[in-house]
């Protein structure tokens, strides 16, 4: 259950205006153990993304987890982009190209993507060639200096970012997980904590600002200039910049309860539901307002 310090600052998704569900013009969404469950999509969210776009929606995810992680996804899923990497990269499909995918930045064929894929950066080759070398050498430390932590297995589908362990495969204490946290923030690097892993990366760039940039680049929309167009779904502390851009938009799925402690900034509804029935219930509040 969401402690009850939390509740008075979440109101229930059924209390959201129909007026104000009635002006969203796009979905931004977490993926893991928002739109999924035990780490698969379900039926029931799967169902809502297609109703969604039929309803002329676009929908966007956006999340931490690595790029080559986040393909099949971007391929299959009615999506109409996957920002990854907490930012800093997207996938987003071509319909009606055929063949061969491509690098944005060089025109390259990148075999290892989805046929119609196009992937997009948002730092240029050289930034992230110097980046990731240093936050290897911030790996080592980590996993050196705190005893459990590991990294995510799927981090050879990483470009832009690293991640530790905390929750899929492995357990670390509360403690841990703000010692990995600590030693990120030290090396200079940004860091946040998801309902998984703990990301760290270099750069400016977050979910919000990943999201503003796919959103300019595909739709010419000026995404700060309109949070209130736009509605969000999220679960954990890796969401609380995107809870806090879209404070009367934003909505959590009913496991945020795990992480409702430690938000300074919570969504500004609650759904009853949990992960990807938490999302259907989401879309379901939006199409019966249009």
């Amino acid at each position: 259950m969401t402690p009850p310090d939390a509740l008075p600052r979440m109101r229930p998704l059924r209390d959201w205006p129909a007026a104000q569900r009635a002006r969203i013009a796009g979905v931004l969404t977490d993926i893991d153990d928002t739109l999924t469950t035990d780490g698969d999509i379900t039926p029931d969210a799967l169902r809502a993304l297609a109703d969604l776009r039929a309803a002329g929606l676009p929908v966007i995810a956006v999340t931490g987890r690595p790029v080559g992680w986040s393909e099949d996804f971007a391929a299959t899923w009615p999506l109409d982009a996957v920002v990854a990497e907490n930012g800093a990269v997207a996938l987003v499909p071509r319909p009606g190209s055929a063949g061969i995918s491509t690098h944005e930045d060089t025109g390259m064929p990148a075999p290892g993507l989805r046929s119609a894929l196009s992937k997009r950066y948002l730092q240029d080759p050289a930034a992230r060639a110097s980046n990731f070398a240093r936050m290897q050498g911030v790996l080592r430390r980590i996993v050196r200096e705190v005893p459990g932590a590991a990294p995510s297995r799927d981090s050879p589908g990483r470009e832009t970012d690293i991640a530790i362990d905390h929750s899929e495969f492995a357990h670390l204490p509360t403690a841990a997980v703000d010692r990995v946290v600590a030693i990120m923030r030290s090396e200079g690097m940004r860091a946040t904590v998801s309902s998984i892993h703990v990301n760290g990366w270099y750069g400016d760039h977050d979910k919000r600002v990943g999201a503003a940039w796919i959103v300019r680049e595909l739709l010419g929309r000026d995404l700060d200039a309109e949070t209130d167009r736009w509605a969000y779904v999220g679960d954990s502390t890796n969401d609380e910049r995107m809870f806090a851009a879209f404070p009367g938009t934003s909505v959590g799925v009913a496991n945020i309860a795990r992480f409702a402690p430690r938000l300074a900034r919570l969504p500004g509804y609650l759904a009853q539901g949990e992960r990807g029935a938490g999302f259907a219930e989401v879309a379901r509040a939006l199409l019966a307002a249009r």
